[in-house]
């Protein structure tokens, strides 16, 4: 059984990018609030204002949207020790446009954007993280844009096996093909290729 009020997995999170004493771990735990979220269960959904910074304790998540015939488009998974949210929405506090949606019974930890702003206007330290992961997750993004643009469907998925092999083995192929923008047919022929190779 899981400890609910154990912090140190985003305590870690934070420390890798800002140093943190007793003080602020407490300050920053006080706002944490455990949640237990289903297989399937949506965190976010279009429409409502994403209010919450979503760190992933235990499980993995997608975040993806509908475009008009209904096809859905992934745009980020998240594993452990990983933060996930329709960050757009969260930013500027707008209607969501992604679904964000648990693919296994998870636990995740999370701070309502109310509280990460008092946060970081009371102490530098997670003004500066926050601006960190963001600007982390900017270039990230940037990275994606280009490797969608000038690799081949198949170099993408070695590029995204190598980068992330757990993910590879934990998420859907139907969520993944959508990530690399391709259809599920379209992977399983490229994964029998590369098998039969090996």
């Amino acid at each position: 059984m899981q400890v609910l009020n154990d912090y140190t997995g985003i305590l870690n999170n934070i420390k890798r990018y800002v140093p943190l004493n007793e003080a602020d771990e407490r300050q920053c735990t006080a706002i944490v609030r455990t949640v237990k979220v289903k297989k399937r269960q949506f965190i976010v959904q279009p429409g409502f204002v994403c209010s919450h910074q979503t760190y992933v304790k235990a499980g993995a998540f997608r975040s993806y949207f509908l475009n008009d015939d209904g096809v859905d488009h992934t745009i980020q998974f998240a594993i452990e020790d990983w933060f996930i949210s329709d960050f757009n929405s969260y930013i500027n506090q707008v209607p969501a446009s992604l679904f964000v949606e648990a693919l296994e019974d998870s636990t995740i930890q999370q701070i309502a954007y109310q509280d990460v702003e008092q946060l970081c206007n009371e102490n530098p330290k997670f003004e500066r993280f926050f601006r960190l992961v963001a600007q982390k997750s900017f270039a990230f993004a940037q990275r994606r844009v280009l490797s969608n643009l000038g690799l081949s469907a198949e170099e993408r998925y070695l590029e995204f096996q190598q980068m992330y092999p757990s993910i590879v083995q934990r998420v859907p192929q139907y969520a993944l093909a959508s990530y690399l923008g391709m259809s599920a047919e379209f992977l399983s022929k490229i994964r029998s290729k590369l098998a039969s190779k090996s």
